[in-house]
């Protein structure tokens, strides 16, 4: 029963997510891209540029496109992934123009159109992807591409991005296109930053021939698990010990300290872990 539950609660908030990551793409769409001329990748992208060029509504360009998409995916894919597109796919067309009577163009300068669209953009698609769910569009042809010609879902999601920029430089200028270009820069920032978190964590490799006493330290002091790994020193073929440790950004300098008290000979490696889940940090979910 509490299964059945959860699982409830997380479709309403995926549901929900959706709804909210739609309202917002739709805002950066009428407040901020269409004015100002910026086709900033995917099918969204390109609906700018037919709009611009022959007055066809976006919403139902993206509609339009999404259709044959849809098709060849849910043959391709089967019923499982395609469903999972279909709600944002309808949404945010749909969101776009009703929302457009009633949302006001913010600014008419192409750099902070470009800035603030990417950013609310990136907001919208980000808590949509965080649930996942998907907007259509460049997303799902990205996993057609990858099933039908070996391509890794990144490089088609850059390679369609690229095809509209590159579209958009021929029929909207080149300062548009590179107005456009920065946008969706922005926006995939925006992304990692909703997926990943505003703080991310670090990763501490330690190195040591003192391994005993810096994992006492560790786990006594900053009060975080370590694993212990034997290793060999490729050069000298000597016996090392490592330490896999992960921190919050606050304790990167107690950290070193300490080993360099213990071991001043450690050999020390501090990195960024984009993503944590467990104790002591985020609780791992899966919002199906």
């Amino acid at each position: 029963m509490k299964t059945l539950y959860g699982r409830f609660r997380a479709s309403g908030g995926a549901f929900a997510a959706v709804i909210v990551g739609s309202l917002l793409m739709a805002a950066g769409m009428n407040s901020f891209l269409i004015p100002n001329r910026l086709a900033a990748g995917g099918f969204s992208g390109f609906a700018v540029i037919l709009f611009h060029l022959f007055k066809i509504p976006t919403g139902l360009t993206i509609i339009v496109l999404n259709i044959p998409l849809f098709v060849a995916a849910w043959l391709l894919l089967g019923s499982d992934k395609v469903g999972r597109n279909l709600l944002g796919s309808l949404l945010f067309p749909l969101a776009i123009e009703l929302t457009a009577p009633y949302l006001p163009v913010l600014t008419w300068d192409p750099l902070l159109a470009s800035v603030y669209g990417g950013i609310v953009m990136g907001l919208g698609l980000g808590l949509i992807f965080r649930y996942q769910g998907s907007s259509g569009g460049t997303a799902l042809l990205s996993l057609i591409l990858n099933r039908t010609t070996g391509l890794t879902v990144g490089q088609a999601l850059l390679g369609s991005d690229l095809v509209v920029i590159g579209m958009a430089v021929f029929m909207l200028g080149a300062e548009a296109a590179m107005y456009s270009a920065l946008s969706l820069f922005i926006s995939t920032k925006v992304i990692d930053l909703i997926q990943e978190g505003i703080n991310p964590a670090k990763t501490a490799l330690i190195i040591t021939t003192r391994g005993e006493e810096i994992n006492r330290g560790l786990l006594a002091e900053l009060e975080r698990g370590v694993t212990r790994i034997t290793g060999r020193g490729g050069y000298t073929g000597e016996e090392r010990e490592l330490l896999l440790c992960v921190i919050s950004r606050p304790q990167v300098a107690r950290l070193k300290a300490l080993v360099h008290e213990l071991d001043p000979t450690a050999f020390v490696i501090i990195g960024s872990a984009g993503a944590v889940h467990g104790e002591g940090f985020k609780t791992l979910s899966h919002p199906d």
